[in-house]
Formats: structure tokens, sequence, C-alpha cells
């Protein structure tokens, strides 16, 4: 009897991690997102957004234009991204996808990142990238490419991964997303520029680096401008 429970519960377990490995899938046609929430009275809240009510949807609801329009690159990474996910394109509610145009100034590179709610297929438009990604504990195993116009890469869902432009010219790529909002957590961003800082002493340990190298690598991270 424990042991049918046990089976039981497992089944269970995993029917759920699968069900919820990405977005949702609609039961409409559609559920576009409202911009302005005071409408929200004669909406259904979905997905984290209000939709709008079908009758008054039109075909700008579903457009998105200027990704032909180069990002400004001129930061300390060299990079910009131009995303088109559900807060830019309300069409996308429910619909479990997004896309985004990164560009590269020479040498430029998008930090290692991950994207907790997405799988990422990323397309070399012009130029040419080396790109990477590396896998869960405990193997940390990494996998990498270069890239050439036309070529293909996936970064699986939740793992690091990264591009550097190892031309002497632009690059531009561009990312399909399997989520309307896949969100993006920066790493270097996220351990040394975060709000309030964590404490000194734990990234200290964690890294194995000296504390001063932390504090400075914090006062850099905290006041980032990309």
């Amino acid at each position: 009897m424990r042991k049918a429970y046990i089976v039981t519960v497992a089944l269970f377990a995993l029917a759920f991690s699968l069900a919820s490995a990405s977005d949702p899938a609609p039961l409409q046609d559609f559920c576009v997102a409202l911009k302005d929430y005071s409408d929200s009275k004669s909406a259904v809240f979905v997905n984290g957004k209000f939709c709008k009510d079908p009758k008054l949807v039109k075909a700008e609801d579903f457009f998105f234009e200027g990704l032909n329009n180069a990002g400004n690159t001129d930061n300390k990474v060299g990079s910009n991204v131009t995303t088109v996910n559900v807060d830019t394109l309300p069409g996308l509610n429910t619909l479990g996808i997004s896309l985004a145009r990164i560009d590269f100034a020479p040498y430029g590179e998008n930090p290692p990142h991950t994207h907790p709610r997405g799988t990422e297929i990323l397309v070399v438009a012009e130029g040419t990238l080396f790109v990477g990604f590396v896998t869960s504990n405990t193997e940390n195993r990494l996998f990498t490419k270069t890239l050439n116009k036309g070529d293909v890469f996936v970064f699986p869902v939740g793992l690091i991964h990264f591009q550097l432009n190892v031309g002497k010219t632009k690059a531009i790529a561009i990312s399909g997303l399997s989520s309307q909002n896949a969100g993006v957590i920066t790493i270097a961003d996220a351990v040394f520029g975060s709000n309030p800082p964590i404490n000194p002493d734990v990234l200290t340990k964690a890294f194995q680096l000296d504390k001063n190298v932390v504090e400075e690598l914090q006062k850099e991270f905290g006041d980032h401008n990309y």
C-alpha cells in the first residue's frame, strides 16, 4: 500500500513538473494584454496580464515595428538587446513566445545570463559570434560554438549562456524564446549589483576572492549603466 502511494505521489510530481515547464497553453484564440489597467473592469486576468475584450482587439495589438533599427551598443559590455515580449507586443499574451534583437559592437558581449522561463534559439543575421552555455551542477559542462551569418544555436531554459562578437565589425542576432516573458538574470548584475547588496562575507566565501575585490565589484556593478 505504501509503495503504491509513493508511486502515485511520484507520478503527480512528474506531471506537475512537466506542466509547469513552460507558459500554459491558451484556451482561446488570443488574449491581448491591456496596457491601461483603467479598462480592467471589463477584462479577464490571465498570465499576469489583464486581457482586452476580444471585440475591441485590433490588428495593431499584434504588431511591432522598429526591429530593423540598431540598438545603442555604447555601453560597458558593447551590446544592446531589443526585446519584443508581452510588454511591448500585447498580442503575445498567453501565446508562449517572444523574440529579441541583439546588437553587438566589435568585440561586444551579451554577458553570462539566464532566462528562467524560456528556452532561447538564436540565429546570426550579421557577423561572427562565439556563444556557449554551461550545464547545471555537478557537471557544469561547457558547450561552445563559433557562429557565422545564418547559423543557429539553442540555449536550454534556465542555463547560463553568453554571446561574444569575435569580429572587427558589428554583429546582429535574432533570438526566439519559448515564453511571452522569458525573464533575464544577468549573473554579474544579480550577484554583485543586487539592491540592497549581498553581504560581502557571503560572496568572499562563495567566489574565494579577497574581500576588497568583492567590495570593488559591488561598487562597480551597484552603479552599472547598461
